[in-house]
């Protein structure tokens, strides 16, 4: 009878057991994996609206947060199940190769250029990008860069282009951190120098110092960002349907009115413009 007794509760042990084993297995695979920009996660962003889309869905998104160039590479290798990224012709190109059937676009802010107060290129107020950077090169005022091949390094080396600025020989005013736009903005606080920044990591950003926002309003310092489901033909371990439920929730009207609802201080950091 004891025997008989002690048998029936082990099997009911190991049942509960496997049940929790493999309710736990179950769990752990609704879940993906997002390649992003340290943008998006340093401006707080995912914190907003991470919550609440796996309140919706009960998928759990995992951010990996580095540069739009590593972000890609991160996709290339097959490591991430959606790439959510702000440099559209290397998404453009993404595609094109074949690690995503299309691009689609998500949101916009626009980058600002920040410089000390003191402003020893005389650059304050303007909003023509490529006469501010002009004169800080002519006047050789240090200028602090990522130098990341993330998506904000991508667009400050267009506008230096377009300027007519050659900064290929890295002249030594010009500073590479190799950093994320966070350190690259706390080594810029701490030279006074001028940096290029999206104006949503700028709003949080806390280190300021002696920075201030000195160009802005300029057309060409438009930033749209654009998300991508890797694609599962390549690599079969892609999560597809998680991976598009987050891309279908991004550009519905929940996602977008989530995304448009994450304020700094009052001031509104993304704005959604999803075409469908």
């Amino acid at each position: 009878m004891l025997k008989t007794s002690f048998l029936r509760h082990l099997s009911a042990s190991l049942t509960f057991i496997c049940i929790g084993i493999f309710s736990t297995h179950a769990i752990a695979q609704k879940s993906i994996v997002v390649s992003s920009t340290t943008s998006t996660e340093q401006s707080g962003l995912f914190g907003h609206i991470l919550p609440v889309f796996q309140k919706k869905t009960g998928i759990d998104v995992k951010v990996v947060a580095v540069g739009t160039g590593q972000a890609l590479d991160i996709g290339r290798r097959g490591d991430a199940d959606v790439v959510f990224v702000h440099d559209k012709a290397a998404e453009e190109k993404f595609v094109n190769e074949g690690y995503a059937d299309k691009r689609i676009e998500v949101m916009y802010n626009d980058f600002v250029l920040i410089g000390p107060k003191s402003d020893p290129a005389k650059i304050s107020g303007g909003k023509d990008i490529k006469v501010a950077l002009q004169k800080i090169a002519d006047s050789k005022s240090t200028f602090t860069t990522r130098g990341d091949k993330s998506g904000t390094h991508a667009a400050e080396l267009r506008y230096w282009k377009d300027a007519g600025v050659d900064v290929s020989s890295d002249p030594a005013w010009y500073k590479n951190t190799g950093s994320g736009m966070g350190p690259a903005l706390n080594t810029a606080s701490g030279m006074n120098a001028y940096i290029l920044s999206d104006r949503a990591t700028w709003l949080t950003f806390k280190n300021r110092g002696d920075l201030a926002i000195l160009v802005e309003g300029d057309s060409k310092l438009f930033n749209q960002y654009g998300v991508m489901l890797v694609s599962p033909n390549k690599y079969p371990q892609v999560k597809k349907v998680e991976g598009q439920a987050f891309i279908d929730w991004l550009i519905s009207k929940e996602g977008q009115d989530t995304i448009g609802s994450y304020k700094v201080a009052g001031e509104q950091s993304f704005f959604p413009n999803a075409r469908k």
